[in-house]
């Protein structure tokens, strides 16, 4: 079976003007934004060619996010598709007080549109705890980063229209910086792509501007996905086939091709359907407050060890889980009480889920 990189192999000489941007390609794009820029001095005189040049020479495989984007670099390095689009205004920007890890780059494309691309998650600490205060918060500051970074970006290139996408965090940040901007930006997005992202709570579903852009939303997640299914979508949304299993299936590099598709898939796997059902049940057990209070308490437990990344974290894990057991004891009382609660929900609906699907199943069977 062929992935991505693959595709590149097939499809690479054909110039986007002779055959037009599909959902492969946006998906390529969607990971591009991965791509540490500021290790090789990204400039708004730079392309995907004088870019990918840059990763060739100075980048080893262990230096990239994920080792797939080492082999993306060179394929996209050689493709007519691809090395001559215009890059411009990379950003990123880091800070841990705040918990925002947020970075977008634009790809300039034919017909005079912008692919705005936002980064997902990275490997830090800070990354992953603005992942999880997704479950408790709307307007997460990489949210509202990103809205501001739109807004920028269509004032400054006023006769562009704008085509967003991402994957996992970055097609969350998509969606609602399309919502949440001002109508005359809203007006010239012609589409958002989500790989994998998750949803929002049923506050942002039922906005007007969110209803506008609807039809405009186009989601992909994998026939086990976790992440893409996590609080709520409206839009219809491709099941797409991985050759991972699980969790692993959120791996963009996995979801499997074929000429200038993604292959899909009927339905979710019941594993899928089973993580689906359980934490919608949780955090409807689980009130706001709560959320933010479990996940401020098992991040200040592991930030204990001063670790910036999960490869600094994982180098020396059991030291670590150890230590971060041992100064589980040294929280308070009700910081204690508090996490064995949101467990006991957790394991509860986790057997009401595999009551109900019995349920289902049996009836199914009938």
């Amino acid at each position: 079976m062929s992935n991505m990189v693959d595709y590149i192999d097939w499809r690479g000489d054909i110039i986007l003007t002779k055959s037009n941007l599909n959902e492969i390609d946006k998906m390529i794009l969607s990971r591009f934004s991965y791509l540490p820029f500021e290790k090789v001095n990204a400039t708004d005189d730079d392309t995907i060619g004088t870019l990918t040049k840059r990763f060739c020479e100075t980048l080893k495989r262990d230096e990239y996010n994920i080792a797939g984007d080492y082999d993306l670099v060179r394929k996209l390095y050689k493709s007519a598709r691809f090395k001559d689009l215009k890059v411009t205004d990379y950003y990123e920007i880091f800070d841990v007080d705040v918990q925002k890890q947020f970075a977008a780059i634009c790809i300039h494309l034919p017909e005079n549109i912008i692919y705005v691309a936002y980064c997902g998650t990275d490997d830090t600490m800070v990354g992953w705890k603005e992942d999880f205060n997704l479950s408790f918060m709307t307007g997460v500051p990489a949210q509202k980063e990103g809205v501001k970074y739109l807004s920028r970006i269509s004032e400054k290139f006023p006769e562009k229209k704008l085509l967003l996408g991402g994957h996992s965090k970055g097609g969350n940040v998509a969606v609602y910086s399309a919502v949440f901007s001002d109508k005359k930006v809203r007006d010239k997005i012609i589409e958002v792509v989500n790989h994998d992202g998750p949803g929002f709570d049923d506050e942002v579903l039922k906005m007007e501007s969110y209803q506008e852009m609807l039809d405009r939303i186009h989601t992909f997640i994998p026939q086990s996905s976790v992440f893409g299914r996590l609080l709520g979508h409206q839009e219809k949304y491709k099941i797409v086939k991985s050759n991972e299993k699980g969790i692993m299936q959120h791996d963009i590099y996995s979801w499997q091709v074929m000429g200038t598709k993604i292959i899909q898939m009927e339905k979710t796997t019941n594993g899928s359907d089973f993580v689906d059902t359980t934490m919608r049940n949780w955090l409807k057990d689980i009130p706001m407050e709560q959320r933010k209070d479990v996940i401020d308490a098992i991040y200040s437990l592991i930030m204990t060890r001063n670790a910036k990344t999960w490869k600094e974290f994982n180098k020396k894990r059991y030291r670590n889980i150890g230590a971060v057991l041992k100064q589980y004891k040294n929280l308070s009382d009700k910081d204690k009480e508090m996490i064995k609660d949101a467990a006991t929900k957790l394991a509860n609906a986790a057997k009401d889920s595999i009551k109900t699907s019995f349920k289902e199943e049996k009836e199914a069977n009938i």
